[in-house]
């Protein structure tokens, strides 16, 4: 179980939170136990309805990856290059 806070905006609604929390548990899940790439890209693609700025998207995956150790930028590009695969990532 995580011992942090999930980056969030608090300007952001409850839809939009979950839309982001939804990304972060994707995230753990491509490092702690798995998860198909096509299932991480669909939470991406939610949060990236939230957070349309790259600048923004930069800055939270940067603030998450500071608290847990998982890059949101090389999951992306992981599951990206390989949509059909299950994405298992390291630390």
């Amino acid at each position: 179980m995580q011992d942090y806070q999930y980056p969030l905006d608090t300007e952001w609604s409850t839809e939009e939170m979950v839309l982001v929390m939804n990304l972060w548990q994707a995230l753990e899940d491509s490092y702690e136990k798995g998860i198909s790439a096509e299932k991480f890209l669909e939470a991406y693609n939610g949060f990236k309805t939230v957070v349309k700025s790259l600048g923004e998207e930069r800055r939270l995956g940067r603030a998450f990856e500071k608290l847990s150790g998982y890059s949101l930028y090389k999951t992306v590009q992981e599951a990206k290059a390989h949509p059909d695969k299950k994405l298992k990532m390291k630390g």
